[in-house]
């Protein structure tokens, strides 16, 4: 089974939206790091004119990549990622190779092969 690693950078309010719908599109878990800071296209800033530093989440997936996409999508939608500048953004990596996750790999194929 092959896996990838799907990394979202969101506003920190949205974080929990964003792991249920990845969890409803076949997401087995996620590792969330708060307090990332990030900005978008254009810096935003207060009434005074300083820059507003807004805070985000980092959550890591590792998903098969059967289901990639489609959970990939999900995070996008549920984050508002393409509504304005500085919502979020989500990538995904190939994984090479990875460990302790057996317990996935027996829950994943049959979902997988339900799929496919």
């Amino acid at each position: 089974m092959r896996f990838k690693l799907l990394i979202a950078f969101v506003e920190d309010t949205k974080t929990d939206a964003v792991l249920d719908a990845a969890r409803k599109a076949g997401a087995t878990g996620a590792t969330v790091i708060n307090n990332a800071r990030g900005e978008g296209l254009f810096q935003k800033k207060t009434f005074l004119g300083l820059g507003l530093d807004v805070q985000r989440d980092v959550i890591l997936f590792v998903v098969e990549e059967h289901l990639a996409r489609t959970i990939l999508e999900t995070i996008e939608e549920a984050g508002d990622f393409d509504t304005e500048s500085g919502q979020g953004i989500a990538v995904q990596l190939d994984v090479e190779d990875a460990v302790g996750v057996a317990h996935q790999v027996r829950t994943l194929t049959k979902v997988v092969e339900e799929k496919l």
